[in-house]
């Protein structure tokens, strides 16, 4: 087949394309380094020339809602449309689990990204995963300075290579809507998750696990970003990903 990987350049993404090359199919990988804009169009419809299905794991770093909202509404939009222009015959999104339980800011956009790809011309199929386990690196090492504030948060986290061969097996079938949610092995403290890497790998950081305020923060701490269901369950754990961290 031939898969375009929006967001393609990016570290979950570059996972997306390998596990796409490495099952044997043509990727194209889209993104503002390979000449295309996914929030103007520009070069998008080039790119998705022949293409079968479209990988979207575009991403922006914000924690304002309404700037995450703008961005995914518009990627989504876009890719959609030129993706029917193009042929596309299957529309393919990550999501994270609890979008519909958390109500923050950036898990909003996240779940009305959803709902503009179900209901666009090309049938989608939307993958919510659990947090990764590279979340915990990169909550320590986000900001400067000697500590680090981490959401009290009850996750099971996943590997992301784990989740980007999933993207690749659902892209390989037909459209199914809202896919079974995919997790790690075993809900975990994500405050003790980064503890673990400051002390193993470092940078070296006290790490605060701080409440986030109102509902979301009373979501996140009691288990809205764990599965809802059955689903995919990663084989790979978090103490078995940080010993490959080194």
């Amino acid at each position: 087949m031939r898969m375009a990987v929006a967001g393609g350049t990016g570290w979950v993404g570059e996972l997306v394309v390998a596990e796409a090359e490495k099952a044997g199919h043509d990727v194209v990988v889209i993104a503002r380094s390979r000449g295309v804009d996914l929030t103007t169009g520009a070069g998008l419809d080039e790119a998705l020339r022949g293409a079968d299905v479209v990988i979207d794991v575009s991403n922006i770093e914000t924690v304002n809602g309404g700037v995450a909202t703008r961005f995914f509404e518009t990627v989504t939009r876009t890719l959609q449309d030129a993706g029917k222009r193009a042929g596309v015959k299957h529309h393919v999104l990550l999501s994270i689990i609890g979008v519909d339980r958390v109500e923050w800011g950036y898990y909003q956009a996240k779940l009305n990204q959803e709902k503009v790809a179900l209901a666009g011309a090309v049938p989608a199929t939307v993958l919510r995963a659990a947090q990764f386990h590279e979340f915990a690196l990169q909550s320590l090492t986000r900001m400067g300075g000697p500590i680090a504030v981490v959401p009290k948060m009850l996750s099971q986290p996943v590997a992301a290579r784990e989740v980007a061969a999933e993207l690749v097996r659902l892209a390989e079938g037909e459209p199914r809507g809202q896919a079974p949610e995919i997790a790690g092995p075993e809900p975990l403290q994500m405050a003790d998750l980064v503890r673990q890497v400051a002390k193993r790998h470092g940078p070296r950081k006290l790490v605060l696990g701080v409440p986030m305020p109102g509902k979301a923060g009373k979501a996140m701490a009691t288990g809205g970003n764990l599965p809802a269901g059955p689903g995919i369950r990663g084989t790979q754990t978090f103490d078995d990903w940080l010993a490959e961290l080194g």
